[in-house]
């Protein structure tokens, strides 16, 4: 079993499509660890604020299999996957980790680079999981954190239960 992790985030209906998202990795994956829920600017475009989380899951599927449960995940969630990625969406997942491989393939892209990029991500990954280490950097999440410029992308700790 791989241990893997997904982003999740939505600024339109977002504590409902969040539900969805976990839920049905629930009923996918069985068991789902769950970070705390973080609301934050939209970033790159004027839009609503976005609720943004990570999750674990143990999976023996693929890198390519999970990509294409993710894409049923936004189909369910009615996303339009047009080609304005800087825009509000009803659910956005991604494959941030899978295990400590690090793959540039298309679909895959593993680590993503968002890990290191945007405190929405970094921020419940380095809560979920402290002593992961980065398979580029050999940094812990929790380091990473530490040294990020959390000021730059502030974050609001929510209260949303999933």
């Amino acid at each position: 079993m791989s241990n893997v992790y997904l982003g999740l985030g939505s600024n339109i209906r977002p504590e409902e499509n969040l539900s969805l998202g976990v839920r049905e990795l629930r009923r996918h994956y069985g068991e789902v660890d769950v970070s705390s829920v973080y609301r934050g600017a939209a970033i790159g475009f004027e839009g609503d604020d976005f609720l943004n989380l990570v999750v674990r899951i143990s999976s023996d599927e693929t890198p390519v299999d999970i990509c294409h449960e993710i894409e049923r995940l936004h189909d369910l969630s009615g996303r339009d996957r047009g080609n304005d990625k800087w825009s509000s969406r009803p659910l956005d997942v991604d494959l941030l980790l899978y295990d400590d491989q690090v793959i540039d393939e298309r679909p895959v892209r593993v680590p993503r680079s968002d890990i290191l990029e945007y405190s929405f991500v970094l921020r419940p990954l380095a809560e979920l999981a402290p002593d992961l280490v980065h398979p580029v950097t050999g940094k812990t999440m929790l380091t990473h954190w530490q040294e990020f410029d959390a000021e730059s992308q502030p974050l609001e700790l929510v209260g949303v239960i999933l």
